[in-house]
């Protein structure tokens, strides 16, 4: 029968007669809500926790490079890369391990590290950076078609200086001189703002014979 066939008290009564039958149902959804809700504000906490204990730990990491301390480091790196491996600071901390390993010239150790740091990062940026660490590991190993590959491969739109002088160093190896020059240029017209040293390139560029108006600075 229709709500609107029924008199205020045999609502009432059919209201009541409801509740007595769901109570439980009512009662056990309230408990879940409550539980979800406690439990997104938990989960919550815990991540603001965890990434604040990464960055402690990445803090110690920076700390124990600047004093000159690479096996300090290290060991710290690992130490996050197991208790954070879905960080971005565990991804960052590879990345220094591959630095230290290559400063050794420990060419197999510094690729392992970015292979692992590949399968693991995250934002599209940072793995623009390592994929370009990755090209300077094949080019070091003598791999210099991989290295040119990862150098045109990329989008590299936040480091497109970088990957230019891999392009430009790859080419070089590969005896494309015309090629690297016209790189080299290209990375010292531009801003100078994506971190590359370009007193560096600019000597790359005279040892092949670039000449000063190839590198001229564009005006703004």
């Amino acid at each position: 029968m229709a709500f609107d066939l029924l008199d205020e008290h045999e609502q009432g009564e059919l209201v009541q007669k409801w509740l007595r039958e769901n109570a439980m149902a009512i009662v056990m959804g309230i408990v879940i809500g409550l539980g979800l809700i406690f439990g997104w504000q938990q989960w919550k906490a815990h991540g603001a926790s965890q990434a604040a204990a990464a960055a402690a730990q990445y803090q110690a990491l920076a700390d124990a490079l600047s004093a000159q301390k690479p096996d300090d480091a290290s060991k710290v790196a690992e130490a996050i890369r197991k208790e954070y491996p879905d960080s971005t600071y565990a991804v960052l901390a590879a990345l220094q391990q591959a630095e230290i390993a290559a400063a050794k010239n420990d060419l197999a150790s510094a690729a392992q590290h970015l292979d692992w740091a590949r399968g693991h990062v995250k934002l599209p940026s940072l793995r623009q950076l390592v994929d370009l660490r990755i090209g300077r590991v094949k080019l070091a190993s003598g791999d210099a078609e991989g290295a040119l590959k990862l150098a045109e491969g990329s989008a590299a739109d936040d480091y497109a200086a970088l990957a230019g002088e891999l392009r430009g160093d790859a080419l070089v190896k590969l005896g494309r001189i015309e090629e690297a020059r016209k790189a080299y240029a290209a990375v010292l017209a531009s801003d100078g703002s994506q971190g590359f040293d370009r007193t560096t390139v600019q000597m790359k560029l005279d040892d092949l014979g670039g000449s000063a108006a190839a590198t001229e600075q564009p005006t703004t």
